[in-house]
């Protein structure tokens, strides 16, 4: 496990607070339904999970034969995916660490955006989207899900999907022609699920 020491302590707090109150609705306590449809379509190489949570698509995707590598800010569900790797003898890159001041040594062949960006201030998506972009290389893959909340305030944030058009713009990502995949969430909210390709 790798983690960076640097991280600002208040905006782990938040997060690793509510691991230890077991205040975690956005847990569906399994890998997401999308999983199935989407790994098939998953460029085999490296891929990043950020905000991983408890990683239970981490498995799937090493089983699948890519090299993985998972971030999240709060230690107790990066403790909690290294050790279930280990129980299932699985090998993958778990960190932990602030993804708005981290980068990885060499850009990923997909990034499996598991709703990591409706935990995100919306004042941070800008930011967030540079990082990803960045992060593939050209051609990858963004496979996103984008929380659909229906109301203001968060986290969880509402990703408008006009709005998250405006912020992967067509000038740095391509859409897939797909209508979007709905996912329903445990909570009674739902995700919706679309490729993009980094330009």
């Amino acid at each position: 496990m790798g983690a960076d020491h640097n991280i600002d302590p208040n905006k782990i707090s938040p997060w690793e607070s509510k691991y230890q109150d077991g205040a975690t609705g956005w847990d569906r306590g399994g890998s997401s339904p999308v999983l199935d449809q989407w790994l098939e379509k998953m460029p085999k190489g490296r891929v990043l999970v950020p905000g991983c949570g408890r990683g239970h698509e981490i498995s799937e995707l090493v089983r699948a034969g890519h090299l993985v590598t998972a971030v999240d800010i709060a230690p107790s569900p990066v403790q909690h995916l290294n050790e279930q790797l280990q129980r299932e003898g699985l090998d993958a890159n778990v960190i932990q660490a602030d993804l708005l001041d981290w980068e990885p040594e060499q850009p990923f062949d997909a990034i499996y955006e598991q709703t990591c960006i409706c935990a995100l201030n919306p004042s941070l998506w800008a930011e967030y989207e540079t990082r990803l972009h960045r992060w593939l290389i050209p051609g990858g893959k963004l496979f996103a899900l984008f929380m659909q909340t229906g109301r203001e305030g968060g986290p969880p944030f509402h990703c408008a999907l006009p709005e998250m058009q405006s912020l992967f713009d067509e000038s740095r990502w391509k859409w897939d022609n797909q209508p979007a995949i709905e996912v329903p969430h445990p909570s009674g909210i739902h995700e919706l699920g679309f490729v993009l390709e980094r330009l």
